[in-house]
């Protein structure tokens, strides 16, 4: 019998939730037709990508040689574009980034990967706090970490700062955050970024290391409030940033993004060429190269954001209206309701039974919840709604 890695092989075989749920609705579609499943599982953005991407794409494919078009670029990312992404950002922002501070990426994932990879050291642990994105238990665990959870804050979801001082240990390299978060749509206030900010001061202090934060932000653009989302690595200077445009500018498929390094960053020089190195160890050099430059060229745009609004609106006021329990999302197109019973499993396979595809809290470090991802067409969630009295009248 071949040897293998028992790890992988168990990860291969027990998929996640929200995979298993999103294959599980292809299938059923097979059986009832598309139209008739209600498939909130993942969250593939149904919105179109900006005009200007489809235009820019189209021009490049039909004028450019295809040879420098669909060719290597440098390992890290092609020079204008890092170049560009750091004039957007220093725009926006009122930093002072270069290209140097940029590894592009195959998505946030591939960025985050190298980022943990790059840091850890045998015996380190990561903090993050539920709800988190349950592929975080296996990034960090594949790059020889463990990760701690901080059990979640359900009423805002914003931190229970009491737990999460109990988990910080000398064994801490780094705290993970993820606003606007999946699965919640929480945002972190600038209130809570301040004073996480100066708890990860003092401890760095006290434990003679500094201690990272990463800030994953795949949604940060995806924002229903008036008050700007903080820009984490001006109130935390340790800070460092994974990205992706799959949902600014609905390009999942494209896997594009990249890792942000700031030079004020303890040991800049050693943490960029870390980065580097995990990005060569794990086989992710050159990032797709003509998504690099539509990213470079676009990160100005959006998709039509406003739909996600539009739906989140619709579902927090209908539910509701339903007896279910909702936090409010403040940004990204999740929304993460009490289930109607303690099994959130339990629940979610009842609403099968109405074709309604809905994934369980537990893989997010929550029981009790159930998330939604409403970055699907609005007339599929107002269809749906009958759908959900129908589960909600099973409980009453």
């Amino acid at each position: 019998m071949a040897r293998l890695s028992e790890r992988m092989i168990s990860l291969g075989s027990d998929r996640s939730e929200i995979r298993e749920a999103f294959e599980y609705g292809r299938c059923r579609a097979a059986v009832v037709g598309a139209e008739n499943v209600f498939d909130f599982s993942i969250g593939n953005p149904s919105v179109p990508a900006p005009v200007g991407v489809t235009e820019l794409l189209g021009a490049m494919v039909a004028r450019e040689d295809p040879v420098l078009l669909h060719g290597y670029t440098s390992a890290q990312g092609d020079l204008s574009a890092r170049r560009a992404l750091a004039d957007n950002l220093n725009a926006r922002f009122g930093t002072s980034y270069d290209e140097d501070c940029f590894y592009l990426s195959t998505g946030a994932a591939g960025a985050l990967c190298c980022i943990l990879a790059a840091l850890t050291c045998p015996g380190d642990e990561f903090l993050t706090f539920a709800p988190y994105f349950p592929e975080y238990k296996v990034f960090v665990e594949g790059a020889g970490g463990k990760l701690v959870v901080v059990p979640a804050e359900i009423e805002a979801f914003q931190i229970d700062f009491d737990a999460c001082l109990a988990l910080l240990t000398p064994n801490t390299k780094a705290v993970l955050i993820n606003s606007p978060n999946n699965p919640s749509g929480s945002v972190y206030t600038k209130e809570t970024i301040e004073k996480l900010s100066a708890l990860l001061r003092a401890k760095s202090e006290e434990y003679g290391h500094p201690i990272w934060l990463i800030s994953d932000e795949p949604y940060r653009e995806i924002l229903y409030t008036e008050t700007p989302s903080p820009w984490i690595p001006s109130y935390y200077a340790n800070t460092l940033v994974s990205y992706s445009f799959s949902k600014s500018l609905s390009l999942p498929g494209a896997r594009i993004g990249y890792a942000l390094i700031p030079k004020e960053v303890t040991d800049f020089p050693a943490v960029y060429a870390a980065v580097c190195g995990a990005g060569r160890s794990l086989g992710y050099v050159c990032a797709p190269s003509l998504f690099q430059r539509i990213a470079a060229s676009c990160c100005h745009l959006t998709a039509d954001l406003a739909i996600y609004r539009k739906n989140r609106d619709l579902l927090v006021t209908s539910l509701r209206g339903m007896g279910f329990t909702c936090v409010e999302p403040g940004g990204a197109f999740y929304l993460f309701p009490r289930a109607l019973e303690p099994d959130a499993r339990a629940f979610c396979l009842r609403a099968r039974a109405h074709d309604l595809l809905l994934v369980p809290s537990d893989s997010f470090g929550v029981g009790g919840h159930f998330r939604i991802s409403y970055c699907v067409p609005t007339e599929r969630v107002e269809r749906s709604l009958e759908k959900f009295q129908a589960l909600a009248a099973e409980y009453r």
